[in-house]
């Protein structure tokens, strides 16, 4: 380079690094926060939200002559879902128009359907603690599934995992079944259904945003829409659409106002799960949902009286064991061993405690050590 040239740069401009996506919470910049402030924000929206439709939805199942209307329920909650989502895009001024193809759409939609009128209707047979403690176990259905259709293998700490969980709900389902008297396995079987929906809904959905870059805003409104009028022509058919609004009309707060609060906590939730495992990751994401989880069913102990035995805690810590055996076998089967990756998880924790050794003097590093060492 010759003498009369020369390269200037503005302080404060970066060169050649493009912008940041900004992630945004119902308007909110919530990935301009700094980490920490970020994460605690996230994590107590979390527990906020579902936390609160857990207790609605045990609420709701309170009432007495409620147990048969779990579909309209269901109906209810779809339409209250397609209202928010279409009001999020609204107020976002995105357009309407949808990217995923219709058929698609119609199998997330059905999917949606068994996920969730499956599960409400199980809460009318089994304990709350017990249907989400089911609702944890995902892995199960999927992993029997990959090896009867796809002939999959998984790693030894997949299979232990699929075991901790299976073991757990036979412990759970056991201990429900001697301490509740109107106990019913036609509770287990319609959270089951739930839970294989469950497991296929999620590569599905997954799929369809990926390939055409949806957004979940679109997602919802399209999917729970579609699956409204499914519920809908489903309820006619069986002749349950009269008699449950019939049931509602009498009791219009514990049934719709109740069911307003159900639809905004798990709207409201789901986005903001969304939005901390883009922030942080699925890891940390489980982590958080899983404690979430645990306090639910704690409360619910706590807030609605039903029978208690320790029972329940065994069960319990088997599927929590399942579940992070499972995410560290994925992770120990696509990058590092188990041990590995404890190791520099631990090394890492260091790095960001310690001081770097280069800003270390011989006299300080001294101090230090001699430090450390009286205590």
């Amino acid at each position: 380079m010759s003498k009369s040239s020369s390269v200037s740069v503005t302080l404060g401009e970066t060169v050649g690094q493009p912008k940041k996506n900004v992630v945004e919470l119902f308007g909110f910049p919530v990935s301009r926060l700094p980490p920490t402030p970020q994460f605690i924000f996230l994590s107590t929206a979390v527990f906020i939200f579902y936390i609160a439709y857990g207790y609605m939805l045990e609420l709701i199942f309170t009432l007495e002559g409620m147990q048969p209307h779990g579909w309209y329920l269901t109906l209810v909650q779809f339409a209250f879902y397609t209202i928010f989502a279409l009001l999020q895009i609204i107020l976002s001024g995105s357009a309407l128009t949808r990217k995923i193809p219709l058929k698609t759409y119609v199998i997330i939609a059905i999917l949606t359907v068994g996920t969730m009128g499956f599960s409400n209707s199980s809460v009318g047979y089994l304990n709350y603690p017990t249907q989400v403690i089911f609702k944890s176990c995902k892995l199960i259905p999927v992993m029997i599934g990959s090896i009867l259709i796809l002939g999959k293998r998984y790693s030894i700490l997949e299979v232990v995992a699929c075991l901790c969980m299976s073991s757990g709900l036979i412990w759970f389902t056991l201990a429900d079944s001697t301490l509740q008297p109107d106990f019913s396995f036609t509770g287990v079987m319609l959270v089951s259904l739930a839970l294989i929906c469950d497991a296929i809904i999620g590569n599905v959905q997954e799929g369809a945003i990926r390939k055409y870059s949806e957004s979940t805003a679109h997602v919802v409104l399209y999917s729970y829409s579609i699956g409204f009028f499914l519920i809908l022509i489903g309820l006619l058919l069986i002749d349950q659409l009269v008699p449950a609004v019939s049931f509602a009309s009498q009791f219009p707060w514990e049934v719709y106002g109740r069911a307003v609060v159900l639809s905004a906590a798990g709207f409201c939730g789901v986005q903001v799960v969304l939005t901390l495992v883009t922030l942080h990751g699925a890891l940390v994401a489980v982590t958080v949902t899983t404690f979430r989880k645990a306090l639910t069913i704690c409360l619910s102990f706590l807030l609605f009286r039903k029978p208690f035995t320790v029972q329940y805690v065994w069960g319990g810590l088997l599927v929590v064991a399942g579940i992070y055996l499972n995410i560290y076998g994925k992770k120990s089967k696509s990058s590092t061993p188990f041990l590995v990756s404890i190791q520099q998880m631990y090394m890492q924790i260091q790095q960001q405690l310690a001081p770097k050794i280069s800003q270390i003097h011989k006299g300080d590093f001294c101090a230090a050590w001699v430090g450390t060492s009286e205590h």
